[in-house]
């Protein structure tokens, strides 16, 4: 059988618009999700197990379980993790709104930690910091951001002392890889040094399902209530049942048609054709990982030309980043211009834009709920945040192509 046909990537277009982000969808995803919606499922069939098992031994986790998004796989997390009303949780400030709110929706309370104004990254004393504001603290949700992680062990120690459960917010760093202090490089997701990792599929990801998500976990107890969490609170595993006069027959045997609640959940399922797509790109992740490693290096090199600038987010030394965003750090005041006119400009030269992120804790909603008081490190970072386009299907003529944008846009 022929290999499946792949779409090369080409030089830029003239007049074609690059975004921040986007998905790279070749002829065998195509062809993954055509055979999928020829099956006899479209939802909770074989794909789901396929794609959960590959997850699982990709990032060496003992258990991978697909939902239906990010913020879904956040949600269930935290219901893992019984996460309720009278539960806080720390959340650094520079993340997407999900990371505070899915919890936060399944009744904690939010205290927000500041980050290191150079990577954006909570840092061990910004979450010391937190923890004496909260008082206390239930969970950490330590969030790797732009594809980064940061000083892991450090911050894992810090909240096991606490008395606090981890989840690692790997959104943005699949495929990632950290250097721990023993030497040993582990990946994002194997959860050495926490409890949960979460796991988005979003199609500006490193791979795309179209939207996906997922949880990762090596507890076999936290693995069956993720699967709860996802799937309506609802089992059919006799041994859990509570109701024997109904669950059973006369001869012992459970009914065949009988479900029982556990406790009610949401319905977070990720169907046959997300999981078709997600097997299929899972399969490329070593591809377009090394693509977007190798466009990060040649931004890299070719902005020591408008350094100090404009220059990349600080890097961490425990880290080998999957980059999921590529993040300068831009000095709006010396430039003379407003970060709105730089990206309407760059914007005008065929070049999108994007700031991750407004930190959260200044939501409206979230400041109205607490006085978390100035945090500076959150402040600084976003204030000189851009993301610039990063994308597998990208080249190194699409980087050169940006920097004349944006060298032409400072002025």
């Amino acid at each position: 059988m022929s290999a499946p046909a792949v779409r090369e990537t080409r030089p830029h277009i003239p007049n074609r618009f690059l975004p921040y982000g986007r998905q790279v969808i070749e002829e065998d995803d195509i062809a993954a999700v055509a055979e999928a919606m020829r099956g006899d499922f479209l939802t909770t069939g074989p794909y789901v197990g396929r794609f959960e098992t590959q997850l699982a031994k990709t990032v060496g986790a003992e258990h991978a379980v697909v939902c239906a998004n990010g913020t879904a796989a956040l949600h269930m997390a935290a219901r893992a993790l019984d996460l309720g009303p009278g539960s806080r949780i720390i959340v650094p400030a520079v993340t997407f709104l999900a990371t505070a709110s899915a919890p936060h929706l399944a009744g904690a309370d939010v205290i927000f930690a500041d980050v290191d104004p150079e990577s954006g990254l909570m840092r061990p004393e910004d979450l010391a910091e937190a923890f004496s504001r909260a008082g206390r603290a239930d969970a950490v949700f330590n969030v790797h951001l732009n594809g980064q992680c940061g000083e892991i062990e450090e911050i894992a120690a810090l909240a096991r002392a606490e008395g606090a459960m981890i989840v690692d917010d790997a959104c943005h760093a699949l495929g990632t890889g950290y250097v721990a202090a023993d030497g040993f490089v582990t990946s994002i997701g194997a959860n050495r040094f926490s409890d949960l990792s979460v796991f988005s599929f979003h199609p500006v990801k490193t791979i795309a399902m179209g939207e996906g998500g997922a949880v990762t976990a090596n507890d076999p107890e936290l693995a069956a209530r993720l699967v709860l969490a996802r799937n309506h609170g609802l089992t059919r595993d006799p041994k859990a049942f509570a109701n024997m006069a109904d669950a059973f027959d006369e001869n012992g045997e459970a009914n065949p048609w009988y479900y029982e609640l556990i406790e009610p959940e949401f319905n977070w399922r990720a169907n046959d054709i997300q999981c078709a797509l997600g097997l299929s790109q899972l399969g490329k992740l070593g591809r377009f990982v090394a693509r977007r490693r190798a466009l990060a290096a040649a931004y890299d090199a070719a902005l020591a030309m408008l350094s100090p600038l404009v220059r990349p987010v600080a890097r961490t030394r425990e880290c080998l980043p999957a980059w999921h965003l590529y993040a300068v750090r831009v000095d709006f005041a010396a430039i003379g211009i407003s970060r709105a006119t730089l990206m309407r400009r760059l914007a005008q030269h065929g070049v999108g834009s994007q700031v991750h992120y407004y930190p959260v804790y200044r939501q409206p909603y979230y400041a109205a709920r607490h006085d978390n008081g100035a945090l500076p490190g959150a402040d600084v970072y976003y204030d000189y945040a851009l993301s610039l386009p990063l994308f597998a299907s990208m080249n190194e003529a699409d980087v050169a192509f940006v920097i004349e944008a944006l060298t032409q846009s400072l002025v």
